[in-house]
């Protein structure tokens, strides 16, 4: 496996070149969590209106957001988002994420210290009512079970497609090279996504898993189900997204998944690589790799 430190230096190649007194290369990460509340955030549960936080999925304590399930008698296919309100195209992202306790009883077996963030995301106001998860790809997030392997940093694609290894890929998780993470430790995940052009995803500094090109695809799963399995994920909308079948995504939002098992996050920032890239401007800096001079200052 490539580190991190392999990639930064193809993606950062520019800014190392750069006199470091001038602050040029100094990386400004944004917080998506201000460790208070769930302010900029906007929660979508399935059969639920949006920022319904039903029994408190959502939380906040300690300064972390904990997606809990301690008022539930019976998850009842209550699958839930909350979506960072800002889309990005070109950015990285890192965060901090454990599984706690026991599963939430009416889950489904494979959602055992199972969940993920969703990244080149639908909006929250723009899923279907009864929808279960949005059109994004997912960094699935998995535990160890205590004996064997199992990844984490997965790739799942619902409603989506990517180009793995060059080729075009329809299945619906890929494996991730990780290690797996048993118990209730804390695990740091980054990724590196850049458009339509690749997402790279990274556990504890080893880059695990790449892709490129993620699109829209025919079926919500997998091609072979040609599209039926819309209607049992709730997508009632689901003629929109037939219309956009094989067109690239490029940009989405970012939401943190409830799956029925608890999960912890923190220290969720966000580094956007999408600015001015005019030298002569204040706000200038080297490791943008996507222009965008309208935020220019001079």
């Amino acid at each position: 496996m490539k580190t991190y430190a392999q990639f930064l230096l193809f993606i950062f190649l520019f800014g190392s070149c750069q006199k470091k007194e001038s602050g040029l290369t100094k990386e400004d990460w944004t917080p998506l969590f201000n460790g208070k509340d769930l302010s900029g955030w906007t929660i979508k549960i399935a059969d639920m209106p949006l920022n319904e936080n039903f029994k408190n999925t959502f939380q906040v304590e300690d300064s972390l957001i904990r997606i809990v399930y301690d008022e539930y008698e019976d998850f009842d296919d209550r699958y839930g988002h909350m979506y960072y309100k800002t889309p990005y195209s070109h950015y990285k992202l890192r965060f901090d994420y454990r599984f706690l306790g026991e599963q939430t009883p009416g889950g489904e077996g494979w959602n055992i210290r199972n969940s993920g963030v969703m990244i080149h995301s639908q909006s929250a106001s723009s899923n279907a009512f009864e929808q279960h998860f949005p059109v994004s790809l997912e960094i699935q997030l998995l535990g160890g079970l205590g004996d064997g392997e199992r990844t984490t940093a997965n790739l799942c694609t619902p409603g989506t497609a990517v180009y793995f290894k060059e080729q075009p890929d329809y299945t619906h998780c890929i494996s991730s090279e990780s290690k797996t993470y048993h118990g209730d430790q804390w695990v740091h995940v980054e990724a590196v996504i850049l458009g339509n052009e690749s997402v790279i995803h990274i556990v504890e500094n080893d880059t695990v898993l790449k892709y490129t090109k993620p699109f829209v695809d025919e079926s919500f799963i997998a091609k072979a189900y040609q599209g039926e399995d819309w209607d049992n994920m709730g997508v009632t909308n689901k003629e929109m997204w037939l219309k956009k079948t094989g067109n690239p995504i490029e940009e989405g939002y970012i939401a943190l998944q409830a799956e029925s098992h608890p999960i912890d996050f923190k220290n969720i920032e966000l580094l956007d690589l999408c600015g001015c890239m005019d030298t002569e401007a204040k706000n200038y800096k080297p490791y943008f790799v996507k222009e965008d001079n309208t935020k220019c200052m001079y």
